[in-house]
Formats: C-alpha cells, sequence, structure tokens
C-alpha cells in the first residue's frame, strides 16, 4: 500500500519536505492557506528534482513530481495520511489552532510533526487528546539537500512516536538526531548559536573582518565538520584521542568559556558594527543567485558524501 505524507504550508520548508517524502516514493499532499502558493510551489519542485537527478540524487524526476498532489483544505490533506508535517510560521498561537485542526481530522494513528526551529512541542500539544502522537522535527534549511533532521518530543510524546519517527526518517533519506528532552532551540540553533556569537563578537571588537570570519568557516571548521562532528574532530588533533585533547587544551577552551561573548553583541552599538561591516542587504535577485549557488554546491557535496561512506 501507497504511504502518504501531508504537508502543511508549502513555501520553502514545505516544498522541500515534500521532495524528501515523494523521492522516497511516498504520495504527498500538499496544502497551503495561501491562493495559488501550492501551484507556484510544484513548479519549483519539478524544477528542485530535475536538478537532484542530473545530480544522480534522484532516479526518476517526473515519477517524484507526479506523487505530489495539492489538497484543498487541510481536511482533505491529512485524510489517510500516516505523517503529517506543520511547516508554517513561528507564531505559537497558530501553532496551536493548526495543531488542534490536525489532532481532530488526522488518522489516529498518524504522527503529527511541526518543523518549527525553537517552539517545544509541549507548547502548543499540551491540550490534545492525540498529544502522545505529537513531536517536533525539525530540518536544516534546505532539507532536501541537508539531511539531519532533530526530533523532541514533548513529555507526553510516547516512545512508540519517537521510534515510529525515527524510522520513517532513516526511510525517506533523512539521518535523525533525537533530543532527548526539551529545551529551547533544541541542539542545532544551540550549537550555531554559540558559533554566531562569538562570530559577532570578533567582527564587532574589530578582530577580524567579517569576510575573513567567514572564510575561517568556509574554508576551515566548515571542511572537517562536513564530514565529522566535533568529537570525532578532536578525537584524531590529538594522539590520545579526547582524554588526550582536553589535557592538552582544557586551559585555553577553560580560559575562554570563563569570559563568553555577551548578548549585547546581538543589538545596539555592536550589532551594528556587524551589519556595517557586512555592506547593504542583498537585493532579491542577487538573493536568489546565491541560493541557486548555494544549492548547487550542497548537490555536488550531498552526491560526495553519498558516494564516499565513512570509514
Amino acid at each position: 500500500m501507497d504511504k502518504t505524507a501531508a504537508m502543511i504550508g508549502s513555501g520553502l520548508i514545505g516544498r522541500a519536505w515534500a521532495m524528501v517524502f515523494a523521492r522516497a516514493g511516498w504520495r504527498v499532499r500538499l496544502y497551503d492557506g495561501v491562493e495559488g502558493q501550492v501551484a507556484a510551489a510544484r513548479k519549483l519542485i519539478a524544477a528542485s528534482l530535475a536538478e537532484q537527478q542530473s545530480a544522480g540524487l534522484v532516479d526518476d524526476a517526473a515519477a517524484a513530481l507526479d506523487r505530489i498532489a495539492p489538497a484543498s483544505t487541510i481536511e482533505d490533506a491529512v485524510v489517510g495520511a500516516q505523517w503529517v508535517q506543520e511547516n508554517l510560521p513561528e507564531i505559537l498561537d497558530l501553532k496551536r489552532e493548526v495543531f488542534r485542526t490536525l489532532d481532530t481530522h488526522a488518522s489516529v494513528d498518524a504522527i503529527l510533526a511541526s518543523s518549527t526551529s525553537a517552539i517545544p512541542a509541549s507548547r502548543f500539544t499540551e491540550s490534545l487528546t492525540g498529544r502522545a502522537r505529537c513531536i517536533v522535527a525539525h530540518p536544516v534549511n534546505p532539507p532536501h539537500l541537508v539531511p539531519v533532521v532533530e526530533l523532541c518530543g514533548a513529555p507526553w510524546t510516547s516512545p512508540e512516536t519517537i521510534a515510529r519517527s525515527r524510522a520513517v526518517m532513516e526511510e525517506v533519506g533523512q539521518v535523525p538526531v533525537l533530543v532527548r528532552r526539551e529545551l529551547d532551540g533544541f541542539i542545532l540553533n544551540r550549537l550555531q548559536g554559540a558559533l554566531l556569537t562569538e562570530a559577532m563578537r570578533l567582527v564587532a571588537d574589530g578582530y577580524v573582518s567579517a569576510e575573513d570570519l567567514d572564510k575561517t568557516i568556509a574554508h576551515g571548521l566548515g571542511l572537517r565538520w562536513s564530514f565529522m562532528g566535533p568529537f570525532a574532530t578532536i578525537e584524531l588533533n590529538a594522539p590520545g584521542g579526547v582524554a588526550d585533547y582536553c589535557a592538552r587544551y582544557s586551559g585555553f577552551y577553560r580560559r575562554l568559556a570563563a569570559h563568553p561573548a555577551s548578548p549585547d553583541v546581538w543589538h545596539g552599538e555592536r550589532a551594528a558594527r556587524v551589519a556595517a561591516a557586512l555592506g547593504e542587504p542583498l537585493g532579491s535577485a542577487e538573493r536568489e543567485r546565491r541560493m541557486a549557488w548555494r544549492d548547487a554546491r550542497l548537490l555536488a557535496l550531498a552526491r560526495h558524501k553519498r558516494d564516499t561512506p565513512q570509514p
């Protein structure tokens, strides 16, 4: 029997999720409350799937596209779906309202997942009859090219829901990471926030230019981190592994941790210095051009990682 996923919201994340499921053989129903949004999304999906096929990441782009169908209402979208993914703005009241609708109309055994970047599931699922089947499945933009997905349940999310969610994510080619208990921002955004806050400090206080800071990541840390995480990295940076690395460098890291960057780097004069260093904001055409370039590089990297298994 064909498996069905429902995407609630057809913006950047919703259409990416649609591609993830469709290229894995699932049927997808795509819903959006904005008139014309789903039709526009399918055109973008068609172009992206064709690019993925050219890169060898999709066997049959046309067949994958055929598995994605529009839905006129949320109720129509979720009928018979085994997986429902909400992809709406980060507005708590909106998520509460939508999840009430999903809980009412989705099949009782359907998993109800949210793409929220930072709002814990407990804040919008507590009053639901079916709250045990609700979970956060936080992707990374763009999820059809960056496969990690953070799975974070509420205190009442059932172990079965967590196990099934992990299995579904693996089935559709994503890389699930289990967040063992709720916390603000989950894991990825907290790691990103720590690096960004230090980066803001280094640029705002004149230690390095914004351009050279980006080079440090793109041509330094980012190259290693695209294949191995920070612990796997330091395991190779000292002869005796992680314990040896800690013994060698703990003095520096302890001094660094004792004087963290101040939160005020995110507002006021210091934030203004960073913005000024970056120049004028990108125009829409240039932003689209750079996003297309980014996605092309991610396509190439995804293929390389697929063809180069870990040791």
